[in-house]
C-alpha cells in the first residue's frame, strides 16, 4: 500500500521525503512553496537534484497540493488573475520535480452563484493547461466539505469542471474522507461506502480518481465542518478507512494522512499503525 502523510518542505522540498521515510512513509504529499504566501524563492538545482536523489532512494510516491491562497473561482478579477499565476507557478514547480499530480481545492464563488463560480475555475484550467501544453503534470479536483460558498463539496461540481474542460484527460479527483463525509457522503457501513463510490463513479468516473486523503471528521455527517480529526477518533470511526484499505480497486492509489500533528512527527506513527492494522491479509 502507498501509505503515508503529507510532509513538511521546511529547509527544502527535498527534507520532505527524509522526514516521510523516517516513519515509514510509501507515499506523502507536499506544498511545494509556502502554503499561505504568494512569492516563492526559485527551486534551486541543487535542491531539485537532491529531492530526486531522496525520492529514488526511498523509492517513495509523492504528489503536491496548491497554496490555500488559490482562488479559481473568485469573481474579483485581480484574486482570479494572481490564482492563476500562483497556480502556473505551482504546476512549473511540480514539473521541474517530477511531481505527477497537484491537488487543488476547487475555490469558493464568495457570493457570486455557484454556476458562476464553477465557470471561472474552468476558464482558469483551461488557460493553465494551455499554459502548460506538454506538462505531464495532471490537476487533482479535491472533494471539499462544502462549507460557505466552497465548491467541491458535490460530485456534480467536479464532474461539470471535467466535462466543460477543454483539456479534461490533464483533470483527476483527490478524495478526502473528511470532506466528504462532512459534505454529506456517508461511508459508515459497507452499504453506504459502496453507494458513495457508485455516485462518484457515475458523475466522474472512478478511473479519474488518483489520490485519497484519509482523515477522520470532527464534523457530523453533512456539517460542511472542514476540521480533521485522527484516525478512528471522530465522527467516521475506523470502518470507512478499513473498507478503503482493503478495496482492491484503490490498491494502488497513493493515500496519505493530513491529520493535526507537531514535529516529532508521533501522531502520524500512531496514525499509520492504525490504519495498518486494519489491513487485511
Amino acid at each position: 500500500m502507498l501509505l503515508g502523510a503529507h510532509m513538511s518542505i521546511a529547509g527544502g522540498v527535498d527534507k520532505s521525503i527524509l522526514r516521510g521515510q523516517s516513519i515509514g512513509c510509501r507515499a506523502i504529499q507536499i506544498f511545494t512553496k509556502s502554503s499561505n504566501q504568494w512569492r516563492a524563492k526559485p527551486l534551486e538545482p541543487e535542491e531539485i537534484r537532491q529531492f530526486k536523489e531522496n525520492r529514488e532512494a526511498a523509492r517513495m510516491f509523492v504528489f503536491g497540493h496548491t497554496s490555500y491562497l488559490i482562488n479559481l473561482a473568485s469573481p474579483d478579477e485581480d484574486l482570479w488573475a494572481k490564482s492563476v499565476e500562483s497556480f502556473l507557478v505551482e504546476m512549473e514547480r511540480c514539473a521541474a520535480l517530477d511531481l505527477p499530480y497537484l491537488v487543488t481545492h476547487p475555490g469558493a464563488h464568495l457570493g457570486a452563484g455557484e454556476d458562476v463560480g464553477l465557470a471561472r475555475i474552468t476558464r482558469a484550467l483551461d488557460e493553465v493547461c494551455d499554459r502548460t501544453a506538454g506538462s505531464s503534470v495532471m490537476i487533482l479536483l479535491e472533494v471539499t466539505a462544502g462549507q460557505g460558498s466552497v465548491l467541491g463539496g458535490r460530485f456534480e461540481h467536479l464532474a461539470r469542471i471535467i466535462e466543460d474542460s477543454a483539456a479534461p484527460e490533464r483533470l483527476g479527483v483527490c478524495f478526502d474522507t473528511c470532506h466528504a463525509f462532512a459534505a454529506g457522503y456517508d461511508l459508515r457501513t459497507p452499504e453506504a461506502y459502496a453507494k458513495t463510490f457508485a455516485r462518484l463513479d457515475s458523475l466522474v468516473g472512478l478511473e479519474r480518481l488518483k489520490a485519497i486523503h484519509l482523515n477522520d471528521s470532527r464534523g457530523k455527517l453533512g456539517s460542511r465542518l472542514d476540521r480533521h480529526e485522527h484516525i478512528g477518533l471522530g465522527q467516521l470511526g475506523l470502518e470507512p478507512f478499513r473498507l478503503l484499505l482493503n478495496d482492491p480497486r484503490f490498491a494502488q492509489l497513493p493515500m496519505v494522512l493530513e491529520t493535526p500533528k507537531g514535529k516529532d512527527l508521533k501522531e502520524d506513527v500512531e496514525n499509520l499503525a492504525t490504519l495498518q492494522s486494519l489491513l487485511s491479509g
